[in-house]
């Protein structure tokens, strides 16, 4: 048997699966909260101070931020079912 084979089995017997998919789902869960946390510091900027290319800069890091947690969300939810 070879090793990558024992170490399966060893995994499948313990159900050890289940376990990497659960801190997978804390992780993305952890992650998905700074994001959004970060979104909306980023939202709250007082937009009257910035010049144009802060507003550019601004805009394009919360359409960013947006497609991780969209992102994040559709993993979320593929470990879920």
């Amino acid at each position: 048997m070879s090793i990558q084979k024992f170490i399966e089995s060893v995994k499948k017997s313990l159900n050890l699966d289940e376990f990497e998919k659960t801190g997978k789902k804390k992780a993305l869960k952890r992650l998905l909260k700074k994001l959004e946390f970060r979104k909306e510091i980023l939202t709250k900027v007082s937009k009257k101070k910035l010049n144009k290319k802060e507003k550019k800069e601004l805009k394009e890091e919360l359409e960013i931020i947006s497609l991780q947690i969209k992102k994040g969300k559709e993993i979320l939810n593929e470990l879920n079912s």
